[in-house]
């Protein structure tokens, strides 16, 4: 979820950034002391309480300050110098779902891979064409904080990290954002969470890695770590962007230690001129099986498995939640 001041502003900020830092101050609440009077029509913040609640979802009032639903940063952007030498900053009011303190259940769900693929990729390159077939560099030069599942996916996936990533793990996040889905205490319990992803800005902004680096993977898929770095590598909903899944598939095998998983977590949205073609003729559980045989060409994996972690309750929908979990031989 994002706020946006106005339309103008949110461009003109995004567009001219090009330097990022999130400001919070000793509470943990953003410093927002600048904008109070732009802010006090929308938000309420309550000095003697934990809570830092919107008007738009007085939901929030009940969160505790230990296992919060959901933070409030301010995130702030550098455009330029003015003519005094003092830096020109506009900011963003974002917030980040923990997936913690919700009313959702999540249920996991084992979904059998049934689909028997032949010894030899089947794939056409025009399986790989995209409807936008110009450089990604410019579709995603623009920072994007916002949410392309909505709250009940990302509890689901938070919540199946949570049990199934040990702690003191080596991480790797690949096609990387703002925000990376795990749960608060992992910057803590986790030996390093690093990262790559398209958008530098973006990964800067997300204050569980432990370091980033900005990687188009359409253009270069070769992963910039050493051999058998990594416990555990994550990728969410966003296989169905990559042109060359399964030569990052055998890259991901490689920075794996023996023993390690990746975890490929998808569920039914995407930005359609920017999915391969033959991905968007698909549902959900031909998805599923297209991943398997990504895998099974990479090499190096045991056979795959993969659930439906899809959140239950409150709403009568929710966005869909599936993983493929392979473990390297």
């Amino acid at each position: 979820m994002i706020r946006q001041f106005t339309g103008a502003l949110l461009f003109q900020t995004l567009s001219c950034c090009q330097g990022l830092s999130l400001s919070m101050n000793k509470a943990g609440f953003p410093n927002i002391s600048n904008r109070a009077q732009f802010l006090k029509a929308a938000t309420i913040f309550t000095a003697t309480s934990s809570t830092f609640v919107t008007a738009i979802d007085p939901a929030g009032a009940a969160i505790s300050d230990e296992n919060p639903r959901f933070i409030d940063s301010e995130v702030q952007m550098k455009f330029a110098n003015g003519p005094d030498g003092n830096p020109r900053t506009r900011g963003l009011l974002v917030r980040r779902f923990t997936g913690d303190s919700t009313p959702f259940t999540f249920p996991i769900r084992p979904v059998s891979l049934v689909k028997e693929w032949p010894n030899e990729p089947p794939f056409k390159p025009e399986d790989f064409l995209r409807a936008d077939q110009q450089d990604d560099g410019s579709f995603y030069a623009l920072p994007r904080f916002v949410y392309h599942i909505d709250e009940a996916a990302v509890s689901s996936l938070t919540q199946y990290y949570r049990k199934n990533i040990p702690q003191g793990s080596e991480i790797l996040d690949i096609c990387s954002s703002w925000v990376s889905h795990y749960p608060l205490e992992f910057p803590k319990i986790m030996k390093r969470i690093s990262a790559t992803g398209m958008n530098i800005f973006e990964l800067k902004a997300n204050d569980q890695l432990s370091d980033y680096q900005g990687k188009d993977l359409n253009i270069d898929y070769k992963l910039p770590y050493e051999d058998k770095s990594f416990d555990v590598v994550t990728c969410v909903v966003s296989i169905d962007y990559l042109i060359h899944p399964i030569e990052v598939l055998k890259e991901v095998n490689r920075v794996l230690k023996p023993g390690g998983k990746v975890i490929i977590s998808q569920s039914n949205r995407c930005f359609q001129s920017k999915a391969v073609a033959m991905w968007l003729k698909m549902n959900d559980r031909q998805h599923l099986e297209l991943i398997n045989g990504y895998l099974q060409y990479a090499g190096g994996f045991l056979p795959r498995n993969a659930f439906d972690i899809t959140a239950e309750g409150v709403d009568t929908y929710n966005d869909p939640m599936f993983i493929v979990e392979a473990v390297k031989a």
